[in-house]
Order: structure tokens, then C-alpha cells, then sequence
């Protein structure tokens, strides 16, 4: 798991070696409303947490800690959507930490006895990073409904690492934070589906994506700004051009020290 590129023949993405990252691992927790993505979190971190506001906004905000390999990940708990249009405020900071704030790993909780509804965010996340994975919780509640989900088909379908969890057991989230770890060391790179836009767009997207880059150098999602500059997403072209976004968003991540997480 460890060693050499290797591909592995069930997904669409590749195990490579560790790479050297910040201390501390980020990770954003996603998901619609009701999918038990609170349960989640409070697995995943216990007690080692603690809620406040988001930087200028009125939005409750959770994060908390968990360690594995003696290795500590700040998981933050960004607010339940259904999209990632920015069409309320719960919308637009999911949006804009996923897009900006960088997350090691992105975790997109999904009920899984309304899976189709709650992949919509799903691949919306999916063309803004690759650096995540699906958590299907509620697995209980689908099997007593008579619903099957088909773990290996939707792996290689959506190209990006597939874990069934039931939150108030605990089933599953030892696997969680196992893949958790892999995708925030590069152990696992995810290779998500991508939309394949006509001819025309293609090209104006190909002529942003090169000034995207140079403002925000590395940034995964460059391809998804590009579009929703295209549709004239007001929202979208004020996060880019506000020159402050990215220091609020690393001030919303320091500890106690005042050291950037």
C-alpha cells in the first residue's frame, strides 16, 4: 500500500507514495442535510472539538480533532447543502472552503436510501478536487428498505475510494479514517469522473484556466471557476478577485498557538 505507483483494477485512481504536507491534515466534511454527516463528525473526533461562527458570517461552524498513525487531522464540519451554486450562505462557504481553503481530503457524506439525490453534490464537489471520497452512511436504514448498493460498480463509475458506514453503531469509521489517512498522504489519488463540456466552451475554459493558475498557483479547481466565471456567477468572481479570501480562510484554521494548522 505504501510502495510504487500501482493501478488498481476495480477504480480508476492510483496508490503512490507518501509526499511530504503541512503538520497537520485538513479535512472538510460535505454532505446534504439528513445524511447524518453531525453523527459522523462526532464519531470521528469524540470529545476534541469545539463550535463557533465562520469568519464574517452568522453560520454555525464545528471542527474538531482525530489522530491516526500519530498523525493529527483537524476535521472541519462544513454546513449541510445541496449544491454548491451559491444560492444561500450554507452553499457559499462549503463552496468557497472546498475551492480555497485546500482541503487534504474531502469527505461527502451521502443517506444511503437517497443515494441518487445526494450524488448531485457529490459530483459537483468531484470537479473541484480530486482529493475526495464518498461516505455512504446510513447503510442500516437501506437494508431494512431492500436496498443494494453495488460498492465495487460505483468505485469504478465514479473513480474516487467508496465507504459504507452506519454513524450510530460506528460501523465503518475505523475504514473512514483509514482512507481519510491514505488520501491526505497521497497514499490514494482519487481520479473522479469529470464532465465533458462541447467544443466551444472547452476552448474559453483553456483560455481562464492559465490566469486561474497564476492567481491562485496549484489550486486543483481551476477548470470549475473557469465555468462558473462563464456563467457569469457574481459570487464566484468576487471570491476570486477579493484578495483577502485566502487569509480569512487560513486565519479560520489556526489553533490555540496561533500557528496555521
Amino acid at each position: 500500500m505504501f510502495g510504487r505507483k500501482t493501478k488498481n483494477q476495480n477504480l480508476n485512481f492510483v496508490q503512490i507514495e507518501i509526499l511530504p504536507s503541512r503538520k497537520t491534515k485538513v479535512v472538510a466534511l460535505a454532505g446534504n442535510p439528513n445524511t447524518g454527516k453531525s453523527t459522523i463528525f462526532n464519531r470521528l473526533t469524540g470529545l476534541k472539538q469545539h463550535t463557533g461562527n465562520w469568519p464574517g458570517k452568522t453560520v454555525s461552524r464545528a471542527e474538531g480533532e482525530f489522530i491516526l498513525n500519530d498523525e493529527k487531522f483537524l476535521l472541519i464540519d462544513l454546513p449541510g447543502t445541496y449544491s454548491l451554486l451559491s444560492t444561500s450562505e450554507d452553499e457559499e462557504i462549503a463552496r468557497d472552503f472546498i475551492l480555497f481553503g485546500n482541503p487534504d481530503a474531502t469527505v461527502i457524506v451521502c443517506d444511503a436510501s437517497a443515494l441518487e439525490r445526494n450524488l448531485n453534490l457529490a459530483f459537483q464537489i468531484m470537479q473541484i478536487t480530486n482529493r475526495c471520497l464518498l461516505c455512504i452512511n446510513l447503510i442500516d436504514e437501506a437494508k431494512r428498505k431492500g436496498i443494494e448498493i453495488d460498492k465495487d460498480v460505483l468505485e469504478k463509475e465514479l473513480g474516487i475510494p467508496v465507504i459504507f458506514t452506519n454513524a450510530r453503531s460506528g460501523e465503518g469509521i475505523d475504514e473512514l479514517k483509514e482512507k481519510i489517512y491514505a488520501i491526505a498522504n497521497r497514499i490514494i489519488k482519487p481520479n473522479p469522473r469529470k464532465i465533458h463540456l462541447r467544443k466551444e466552451i472547452q476552448e474559453k475554459v483553456d483560455k481562464l484556466k492559465p490566469l486561474i493558475e497564476k492567481a491562485f498557483p496549484g489550486i486543483y479547481s481551476s477548470e470549475w471557476i473557469a465555468l462558473r466565471l462563464l456563467e457569469g456567477d457574481k459570487k464566484i468572481r468576487a471570491a476570486v478577485e477579493n484578495g483577502n479570501l485566502l487569509e480569512m480562510i487560513n486565519k479560520g484554521l489556526e489553533n490555540g498557538n496561533g500557528e496555521l494548522k
